[in-house]
């Protein structure tokens, strides 16, 4: 186990800038998500750290150590490929195997590490097969234990669930985070995935365009966006978006849109008086589907007209027309409402976010 640091790692291919001054601390047993948009740059510091790519500059930590220099042999990190990458000629047993016989670690001493690796993730009987005889998930298991049975400082793992059926990956998602639990070691997990990034990361390091734009814990960051692009890519459905701007009359700052008016207390919006008067100007209300309600058409609330409606079982999804803009709200089952219906969106102004002209979330 060890603690890996990475100071304004930065890589470029060409013109292409695709980290670009990202630092970051990982605890020593921490379970760290990169979670973003294909093309973001998540996958690119796996391979930083691997040593399968050259940083353009910055600097890799691993347990104290600069490793930018060292052999990727050496640098005692197990990764687990999307593809999983396994020997298609070599049986279960020489794939897991392999990286041990490399290091010319004694045949008894491989055998008895297969065989602990094998018990753990269950794949005893398979030992014989080849990787053509296994389905999807059995190879995950087969590439999992290739990483585990060399007891590596660290795991990098790039998006191993991605090739699974849905209810396999939530199988398997649920035996990583057992893994994790019971080896605790430092894991950097990459996903595009939301889901796999709030139920297994204990902190979310959110990224776009190679750059960090939030990291915290998945509660922190999902109730407390810091800016339109992570408010919108984490959820299902997204965050509702409102585009209008920030007036301030007689002292009262409100957020005015199509003649909806919703006046901003500091205290309540935890946006302080100050932030508010420099941001004066162009604006975004952000509200989650689930802290909108429907009301009737002469109650409070953003004015707006029932689209489409989404049953989907445990919920009921109602879409909303709001001045053009799509509004999502999340409702019981059994709500009733149909089509064509004038309706007003009621919300706790405490659970909105106010997003300035340069899209970054107002609240200290």
């Amino acid at each position: 186990m060890a603690e890996v640091i990475l100071r304004q790692l930065t890589k470029h291919f060409g013109s292409v800038e695709a980290v670009e001054d990202v630092t970051l601390r990982i605890p020593d047993g921490e379970f760290l998500v990169l979670l973003g948009p294909s093309g973001c740059g998540k996958s690119t510091i796996l391979r930083l750290i691997a040593g399968l790519e050259d940083a353009t500059r910055g600097e890799i930590l691993i347990d104290g150590e600069l490793i930018n220099f060292k052999d990727p042999t050496k640098r005692n990190v197990a990764m687990v490929f999307q593809n999983y990458a396994l020997y298609p000629h070599m049986t279960v047993y020489k794939n897991v195997a392999f990286p041990l016989e490399t290091a010319r670690m004694a045949r008894e001493e491989v055998a008895e590490a297969v065989q602990r690796a094998a018990e753990m993730l269950e794949i005893e009987a398979l030992l014989k097969r080849l990787p053509e005889q296994l389905s999807g998930g059995q190879r995950q298991r087969v590439a999992l234990a290739r990483a585990i049975v060399r007891q590596p400082l660290v795991f990098l793992m790039d998006e191993p669930l991605s090739n699974l059926d849905a209810q396999l990956r939530l199988q398997t998602r649920l035996e990583l985070m057992g893994l994790h639990e019971r080896l605790g070691i430092t894991t950097i997990y990459v996903t595009h995935d939301q889901v796999e990034a709030m139920t297994m990361g204990q902190r979310i390091a959110v990224m776009q365009d190679g750059r960090i734009q939030q990291m915290g814990d998945p509660t922190e960051v999902y109730d407390a966006p810091a800016n339109t692009f992570v408010a919108t890519f984490l959820g299902a459905p997204p965050m509702n978006l409102v585009s209008g701007s920030l007036e301030r009359d007689n002292g009262q700052v409100s957020f005015r849109f199509e003649g909806y008016e919703l006046a901003v207390d500091p205290a309540t919006s935890g946006i302080a008086p100050d932030t508010l008067d420099e941001a004066v100007g162009e604006a975004q209300l952000g509200v989650r589907p689930e802290h909108l309600t429907l009301a009737s058409p002469d109650a409070e609330g953003l004015p707006g007209v029932v689209r489409f409606l989404e049953p989907v079982g445990s919920d009921l999804f109602v879409s909303v027309n709001v001045a053009g803009h799509a509004v999502q709200v999340r409702m019981p089952p059994d709500t009733q409402v149909s089509t064509g219906s004038n309706v007003r969106l009621a919300f706790d102004p405490a659970r909105s976010h106010i997003f300035g002209a340069d899209s970054q979330n107002l609240r200290s």
